[in-house]
């Protein structure tokens, strides 16, 4: 069974070209932002999910969740955690069942996002589980998305510090691509499912 799963080699990842975000990127620095964005964010039936986290260098020091990106299809929310915390309408929405919301690797998400807020998080649905009865072997969201779009993401940004008074454009790119992508791949599966 295992040589019928799907698989691909970080040489071959380095072969593909370099995708990009092309769709629009709206920051939120404000609990009226959050609202009005989550007010929008609410109409649709399913998001592309990710968090960003400013790296800690050091043993045993653990840094809060500073970036939350919630993506439609051509636009990306990012809401600034570190400045604004969680508003209670983004908490609302993360505990929405109705609103199915797309992530990779939830649990240390999860695991964050109840540090900060205690919340409870519900309907959403774990790429690493949902690829599985594809034949997908990889579990990274960029072997994933390499396997199914033939297009690399880079991971450049990973480690810059999230938590800065103002993101650069890379950093906005990154983060709104890694929610985005997460949305492309459940569209692209459940289109398999129907």
């Amino acid at each position: 069974m295992e040589n019928n799963l799907i698989q691909i080699t970080k040489d071959e990842i380095a072969a593909l070209p370099v995708v990009e975000y092309q769709g629009r990127i709206v920051t939120i620095q404000t609990e009226e932002d959050a609202n009005k964005a989550i007010e929008y964010l609410s109409t649709f039936s399913i998001l592309g999910f990710d968090t960003e986290t400013k790296p800690a260098f050091k043993k045993g020091v653990i840094n809060k969740v500073a970036l939350l990106q919630l993506s439609t299809e051509d636009t990306c929310f990012l809401f600034r955690l570190n400045m604004i915390g969680m508003p209670a309408s983004l908490s609302a929405l993360l505990a929405d069942e109705k609103v199915l919301k797309v992530g990779l690797s939830l649990k240390d998400d999860f695991a964050q996002l109840n540090r900060l807020a205690g919340i409870t998080p519900k309907g959403f649905i774990e790429l690493q589980s949902f690829v599985k009865p594809f034949g997908i072997a990889d579990n990274s969201l960029q072997k994933i998305f390499a396997i199914l779009f033939k297009q690399k993401i880079s991971k450049k940004q990973r480690l810059t510090n999230w938590a800065a008074d103002i993101l650069t454009d890379a950093q906005k790119k990154y983060a709104s691509l890694d929610a985005w992508a997460c949305l492309q791949i459940y569209l692209k599966l459940i289109v398999h499912l129907n």
